[in-house]
């Protein structure tokens, strides 16, 4: 799943979090950072973001060489509003998540703003 042109793109705000596990799940640290617009933010923890599509990808790539694992959890609805999504999904431990993505040109959607988890 390395290669670029086998990367589905998410046309639904809905399959960001699944391509992201499969993605992660492949070891697939350049295609998880490009499920994010060039500029996006991503909370790593503490205090830090992860500004920019460069620096998410080192951040993946990290979690990837450490063996860490990505599971699916229980999605909500994204809600919606013109070209931004709100996406959430609460993971199997318990920790929630929050995005939001915006629809592109091409009518596919990308994240802008993640925070991975907002509860412990």
């Amino acid at each position: 799943m390395s290669d670029e042109a086998t990367r589905k793109p998410a046309y639904d705000p809905q399959d960001l979090a699944r391509l992201l596990v499969s993605r992660q799940q492949a070891g697939d640290a350049e295609g998880m950072a490009a499920l994010y617009e060039p500029d996006a933010v991503l909370h790593t923890g503490g205090a830090q973001l992860a500004r920019g599509r460069d620096t998410i990808r080192s951040f993946y790539a990290k979690l990837v060489a450490a063996g860490q694992r990505f599971e699916l959890g229980d999605q909500r609805p994204a809600i919606v509003n013109g070209d931004l999504a709100l996406t959430s999904t609460r993971l199997p431990d318990g920790a929630v998540t929050v995005e939001i993505a915006r629809r592109q040109g091409d009518g596919t959607w990308l994240w802008v703003i993640d925070q991975p988890s907002i509860l412990p």
